[in-house]
């Protein structure tokens, strides 16, 4: 059943179609090209949103219209509006899901790629293992998606697995997909040196941020502190040869990003300063949502680094997101990679929340 504000919108909605498509006929709009372009944007926008509700429309009419039959004397007559009266039933639901599917506000960054940290929290030698398990699980998934990853940075643990790894994940709605993984993700297993088999407790941090196009980087050289140095741990015949490797610091927030990824000092360089640009526009986003957070917050969380967002127990074979109190007995298939269930239960669940924000506005 749609709600009686939501129709309202939509009916606004229809309004603004109609005046936006005759200003867009307005020759001195034309002429105005940043204007004619932000008008055929929300007009194209709009559209499908208006066409969807008007086939609403249609359907509501055609329910008026059956019901109207089922008083019908001829109980043939009444047996085919039944029949009408519970596909039209279901007409109406499907339109009514995607007219608020489409109504839900944009996140203008879900269609962009990300740069993905995974950064080894207590637990030592257990926690870049555990880093190391997270790694795999998300460029499992990338392959499943058909995205393409790359390592930007990597610490190696002692004895494997990273104290810290940054990966570029690039394809389609690579954002939409990992933006509530954010977060403190918890170990719980057994390390395969523990003799009397306690159970051990270990954490990481992740961030997923999504990456700033370079024409919206605006970073003042000033603020800067580069340092090179020669790159290290295992790669090819170029390492520990030539001082390639990049350190970037901003001094005013005290980021440190390093990059060693590439043989190219320029390329490094490059890599380093679009992963300080997505830092800082994720420290920027998250001092916002602290500001709006007595007001609104979402039920998936705000994606904090230091908020517990996910269990996984080893013992018990199972997943527990503690945003959603969603819990799977199906550890290994989601360490490989198979992560669509979790992640399309907190699509699911930020849609229904701010679904029901918009009934309210």
């Amino acid at each position: 059943m749609m709600h009686p504000s939501i129709a309202t919108k939509l009916e606004k909605l229809v309004a603004r179609l109609e005046e936006t498509g005759a200003e867009l006929s307005d020759p001195l709009v034309v002429q105005d090209q940043e204007r004619f372009r932000r008008l055929a944007r929300e007009h194209a926008e709009l559209t499908p949103i208006v066409e969807r509700f008007e086939t609403w429309r249609g359907v509501v009419a055609q329910i008026a219209a059956a019901q109207s039959l089922l008083a019908d004397p001829d109980p043939t007559v009444r047996a085919l509006a039944e029949e009408e009266m519970a596909d039209l039933a279901r007409a109406k639901a499907e339109h009514e899901a995607a007219l608020q599917r489409l109504m839900l506000p944009r996140d203008a960054d879900d269609e962009r790629n990300i740069f993905l940290e995974i950064r080894a929290g207590t637990g030592g030698d257990e926690a870049a293992l555990f880093a190391g398990d997270l790694y795999r699980m998300y460029a499992g998934y990338s392959t499943r998606q058909g995205w393409d990853l790359e390592i930007i940075h990597a610490s190696p643990g002692e004895h494997g697995g990273y104290k810290e790894v940054i990966a570029r994940l690039a394809g389609r709605s690579v954002y939409s997909r990992l933006k509530f993984e954010s977060g403190g993700h918890r170990v719980q297993r057994v390390p395969a040196t523990e003799t009397q088999g306690r159970i051990h407790t270990s954490a990481c941090t992740i961030a997923v941020m999504p990456e700033v196009p370079e024409q919206e980087i605006h970073i003042n050289p000033a603020d800067l502190k580069i340092d090179t140095f020669r790159a290290s741990g295992a790669g090819g015949q170029h390492v520990n040869k030539t001082d390639s490797a990049i350190r970037v610091t901003h001094v005013p927030s005290g980021i440190v990003v390093e990059c060693q990824d590439e043989r190219s000092q320029h390329k490094n360089r490059a890599r380093a300063l679009s992963v300080l640009a997505a830092r800082l526009k994720e420290q920027e986003q998250r001092a916002k949502q602290e500001r709006e957070a007595a007001t609104r917050r979402r039920l998936v969380g705000s994606g904090d680094r230091s908020e517990r967002i996910r269990t996984y127990n080893f013992p018990q074979g199972r997943i527990t997101d503690h945003r959603i109190n969603l819990t799977l007995y199906r550890l290994e298939r989601v360490l490989e990679g198979d992560l669509d269930e979790l992640i399309d239960a907190l699509i699911a669940e930020d849609q229904t929340e701010q679904l029901a924000a918009l009934a309210q506005e």
